[in-house]
């Protein structure tokens, strides 16, 4: 998984995970591992798991969500419902070596796949369970974002109505939390020989974070924070309209930042009156956020009056901190023409799709992107991971096709 220009092996190079998850957190998790050098062995069951034909989809049919989420790792197809199709799972989890017996998943009512059954076979073996709850109850990014309260604080101010998100972001940061663990797990493997059974709850994760926002601390004393609509909360932030019909977000998060937006625009002395006047101090965030829509009134006339790109010069020139609205159609068109600063996409030949745009790794070890690669073929490397892992014979293999226990 590494760039034409960046051939050296990834940092996790020689680590080998099993992982046996589906959905968004685990596989994001294992990717993000992949993109790193590790070796991931996604396993599903014969056909794919419940998430294989998952929208969104491409004109073939393929997921591009299942190739997306996969990119980098090795395919198993098993039959797990069968007796050898499980003992295979097992022995892929715990197989020997200082680099292997690492495991992430999120399985629920697989008695026969738990830590004990694990941990009888390899003592040390790490196992990284994604759950719903903490009491192991079923749970989803959809519905844990409305319990901890994020959709009631979206959306329009004059709305009563709560506003859900497409984005799966606690998923997404479960499964950032889940490579956390893993390696926090190995480094204690590696000085200790312990083994470590880590659950992750997906509800814990989004609890923890609107607490360590102080979000839960501020509800205690304060009650329901009112709705902003797209104004930022606690100084000043809202999104503005071009002459051409553009918008884009202004945000004032600094003194330096805040005098930058008066001297792109020209209102620096009309600040000033307005803040004689009102007795505020707009170079704080307690006077911006307390005169926001004030601020807005007077910076609306000026954006209305220019176009996009006549903004975007003045603003950049001036060193405001600001940003685009762009659709998802509007990132991919600036992808393709080679406009777009977000050198972190990546095209990539997805079989059985075609071209699709993929990431490299966020993560940049010595300057350089990871690159990436497609998503196997479900089972693609079956009998290369049996063969290499378990040393099975080509006779063990055939067999093993024969009876259906892999694919």
């Amino acid at each position: 998984m590494t760039d034409p220009e960046n051939t050296s092996p990834g940092p996790l190079s020689g680590l080998r995970i099993v992982e046996f998850a589906s959905f968004v957190a685990g596989p994001s998790g294992g990717m993000s591992l992949a993109q790193l050098g590790a070796d991931v062995i996604r396993v599903d069951p014969i056909g794919g798991n419940i998430d294989y034909r998952r929208w969104p989809l491409a004109s073939s049919g393929d997921s591009f969500y299942w190739t997306s989420l996969n990119r980098g790792k090795r395919s198993v197809a098993i039959d797990v419902r069968s007796a050898e199709g499980r003992e295979l799972l097992l022995a892929l989890a715990t197989a020997p070596g200082p680099d292997a017996g690492l495991v992430v998943d999120n399985n629920v009512g697989r008695p026969w796949f738990s830590y004990q059954v694990l941990a009888q076979r390899r003592a040390d073996v790490i196992r990284i369970h994604i759950e719903g709850t903490a009491g192991g109850g079923a749970a989803v990014d959809y519905t844990v974002n409305t319990a901890v309260g994020i959709a009631d604080m979206t959306g329009p101010a004059d709305s009563p109505h709560p506003v859900n998100h497409v984005l799966p972001a606690w998923d997404l940061i479960a499964g950032q939390t889940a490579t956390t663990a893993l390696l926090a797990a190995l480094h204690r493997r590696n000085r200790s020989g312990a083994g470590s059974y880590v659950q992750i709850a997906l509800a814990d994760v989004a609890l923890a974070a609107v607490a360590n926002l102080g979000w839960l601390s501020e509800a205690a004393q304060d009650g329901n924070r009112a709705r902003h609509g797209n104004y930022m909360y606690g100084s000043f932030g809202v999104d503005f309209a071009t002459s051409d019909g553009r918008r884009l977000m202004l945000v004032a998060l600094t003194p330096r930042q805040w005098t930058a937006i008066g001297l792109a625009t020209g209102t620096a002395n009309v600040f000033a009156a307005l803040e004689e006047s009102l007795s505020a101090d707009f170079a704080t965030d307690e006077g911006r956020y307390a005169h926001r829509e004030v601020i807005a009134a007077v910076l609306r006339p000026w954006f209305a009056a220019h176009t996009f790109d006549e903004t975007d010069k003045a603003l950049t020139d001036a060193g405001a901190l600001w940003g685009p609205y762009r659709t998802m159609a509007g990132v991919v068109a600036d992808h393709r023409a080679g406009t777009a600063s977000e050198t972190v996409l990546v095209d990539v030949e997805q079989p059985g799709i075609g071209s699709v745009i993929s990431s490299s790794s966020p993560v940049r070890f010595d300057k350089s992107y990871s690159g990436s690669a497609p998503a196997a073929r479900l089972g693609q490397h079956t009998d290369d991971v049996l063969s290499e892992v378990l040393g099975l014979s080509d006779a063990d293999l055939g067999r093993l096709h024969d009876a259906g226990t892999v694919s």
